[in-house]
């Protein structure tokens, strides 16, 4: 008998490798084991131009509605794919951002470690966890390109009336300029969060900016999380010996890669972007990463952290077998059943997830795995690469 659910979880879809894979896992291992319900959403390319992007915010909303999603990875076209895919109405933005701008919150992600695969950066001994902030900067930023030289100017308007108007620089020749913003109660909910999830894990949390050359908006970040750790989390942290550490995120790159891991790094959403690539890569690969959002409602969003492989899906399209790894898909669908079961109160449903991916794990550790990981293996460790749907028939095996 499967598995029962009873609230649906948001199903996204995307694009490309990742898309073949989103159904190679849920034919392989969850829809012979679950009853599985979902809202599903298309967010392949196609689908997002064909409803000008609208199915990205109904996306969203549905998260708002029912709690938990996991979605698949997607293409956030640029100037190469608009000339790949000339049908496309315009350069849309990435589905992730709106996702994440509508849900807000912050976005954990995690190695997935396995004993057999050593980090690169030798004096790491444990998982460095990112904390990216899942709103605003660059991602909901305005740019544009002036052909001429001149100067451009920020106004504010309040809504009690008030305006103010900034010069920010007068050019003498053509130039690109871009404004960004974030939002107090944003920041305040990323700081919440990152110190409510060092306490759960009872590791210390980082945080790093450049508050020494963004004095005001990089400054903003570091006095709301200090003002926030001083009034409700400090008597916390020292009850169970862990600290809050801020610095210079320079100083941090350094201070990171001379650590031995096992702490939480807080970061605005571009840098997160930026080092969590970094540290799954140090730690592994990238598809060897969890990513989770948390919104300060309560809601989930589950994800795998890579893209959507499209090298892999052009020798998929000329019939040629690929050995693409599916671990971060899988501990997407994974960390999203289990969610599901704790807020639904269905046991059997967070075991499933656990068993999942501790057979991913051992399926690992027993030598199988795709040709990406096969050469980071310790030597003598004996390794067998195989395809996709090998390894996914072996984790099947071990499940």
């Amino acid at each position: 008998m499967k598995i029962q659910m009873t609230t649906p979880l948001v199903e996204i879809d995307g694009d490309e490798m990742t898309r073949v894979l989103w159904r190679m896992i849920k034919d392989t291992l969850l829809l012979p084991y679950i009853d599985l319900k979902t809202e599903y959403f298309d967010l392949g390319l196609q689908s997002r131009n064909d409803t000008g992007d609208r199915i990205t915010v109904d996306a969203a909303n549905a998260a708002k509605r029912l709690g938990v999603a996991v979605k698949c990875a997607t293409i956030t076209p640029n100037k190469q794919r608009m000339e790949e895919f000339p049908w496309l109405k315009q350069m849309w933005k990435s589905p992730n951002g709106t996702l994440r701008a509508i849900l807000d919150g912050t976005v954990f992600r995690a190695p997935i470690t396995v004993d057999c695969i050593k980090p690169s950066v030798k004096t790491w001994q444990a998982p460095i966890t990112i904390a990216r902030h899942a709103y605003g900067d660059v991602y909901s930023g305005v740019e544009f390109f002036a052909d001429e030289p001149g100067d451009v100017k920020m106004t504010f308007t309040g809504v009690s009336g008030k305006t103010a108007e900034y010069q920010l620089q007068t050019l003498d020749s053509p130039a690109v300029w871009r404004g960004m913003h974030n939002k107090d109660t944003s920041i305040l909910s990323f700081a919440r969060a990152c110190f409510n999830y060092a306490l759960s894990t009872k590791q210390d949390l980082w945080f790093s900016t450049k508050d020494t050359i963004s004095k005001v908006y990089d400054g903003r970040f570091k006095d709301i999380f200090e003002r926030e750790f001083d009034r409700n989390f400090r008597a916390e942290f020292e009850k169970l010996g862990i600290t809050y550490f801020y610095t210079l995120i320079d100083d941090a790159v350094a201070r990171v890669m001379r650590s031995k891991g096992g702490f939480v790094w807080a970061l605005k959403n571009y840098d997160g972007d930026v080092m969590s690539d970094m540290v799954s890569s140090a730690f592994g690969a990238l598809a060897l990463m969890t990513s989770v959002l948390v919104s300060p409602d309560g809601n989930y969003e589950f994800e795998a952290a890579h893209g959507t492989v499209t090298r892999h899906y052009y020798r998929y399209l000329q019939g040629e077998t690929t050995s693409t790894n599916p671990i971060a898909t899988i501990f997407a669908w994974t960390g999203a059943l289990r969610k599901r079961g704790e807020l639904d109160g269905l046991a059997d449903l967070v075991a499933f997830g656990e068993r999942l991916e501790r057979a991913c794990l051992d399926t690992l550790q027993g030598g199988v795995m795709t040709k990406d990981l096969s050469g980071l293996v310790d030597d003598g460790f004996a390794v067998k690469a195989v395809t996709t749907q090998e390894f996914l028939d072996a984790v099947r095996e071990k499940l």
